[in-house]
């Protein structure tokens, strides 16, 4: 399951009611990453994505092909955010692949800071973190700034690891891992479990620091409640084997 060479990144993008934040994600990264780094976009959808959504993938889709890349349109089939994700996983060609959001939360000024890292580490994970440094969160609310930290810590003390960003979806990885791991969660604490599994299977993870932004458009899917969620998966994959995480 070793990755010696980092060659290109999939770049896998959940798309439910995103327009222009989805346009300027792909934007950004045109314009900051080298092309020849970049396999190509995923843009998952559903039945739910929203007709001006499907408009502005398109609109990125003529962008993409002028550059000479591919922005792939996937309908899921696994549903909910997890579902569609892990679905993006198994349509990567990629030597790697980068799991993020359409909706500006995920900084895509950072898609080139874990290009560089994921040459430099390429057989190991690159996780954003939001908690390197102050002042990294703007329109977060209070109760679930308060509970981040506290989950955060919780969750780096009971796996034993120094990270301070375990739920943040933000993840680059060698596509042969994330293919091969079992994952079982559809909704949101399918992002803590991203994290999780490859913790157990003892891959080495690095972080690098992110900033984060409530997006300007649409509604978050990940509610308060969802938050308490991730501790069932949490207690769950800290007990599983081995054979039980990956697929052999």
């Amino acid at each position: 399951m070793e990755t010696k060479e980092f060659k290109n990144v999939s770049i896998i993008l959940p798309t439910l009611n995103e327009s222009f934040s989805f346009n300027q994600t792909v934007d950004i990264i045109l314009e900051e990453c080298e092309h020849n780094d970049i396999k190509e976009f995923i843009a998952v959808v559903c039945d739910r994505t929203l007709p001006e959504s499907i408009e502005a993938i398109k609109k990125s889709q003529k962008v993409c092909e002028e550059a000479g890349l591919p922005l792939h349109i996937l309908y899921q089939k696994r549903p909910f955010a997890g579902g569609a994700v892990a679905d993006g996983f198994m349509k990567s060609t990629g030597s790697h692949i980068l799991m993020m959001a359409p909706d500006l939360e995920t900084d895509p000024h950072n898609v080139k800071d874990f290009i560089a890292m994921g040459k430099r580490f390429p057989n190991d994970m690159v996780t954003a973190s939001r908690w390197l440094h102050k002042g990294s969160f703007a329109g977060y609310s209070k109760i679930k700034l308060i509970l981040n930290f506290f989950f955060q810590k919780m969750f780096a003390v009971f796996y034993g690891v120094k990270l301070t960003d375990i739920t943040f979806g933000y993840r680059l990885a060698p596509t042969k891992l994330m293919q091969r791991i079992k994952w079982e969660e559809l909704k949101h604490p399918f992002f803590l479990e991203t994290a999780l599994k490859p913790i157990r299977l003892k891959v080495k993870i690095h972080e690098i620091p992110s900033n984060w932004a409530a997006r300007q458009e649409g509604e978050s899917q990940n509610s308060l409640l969802q938050t308490f969620k991730y501790l069932k998966i949490a207690f769950k994959v800290k007990f599983e084997k081995r054979s039980e995480l990956i697929n052999d």
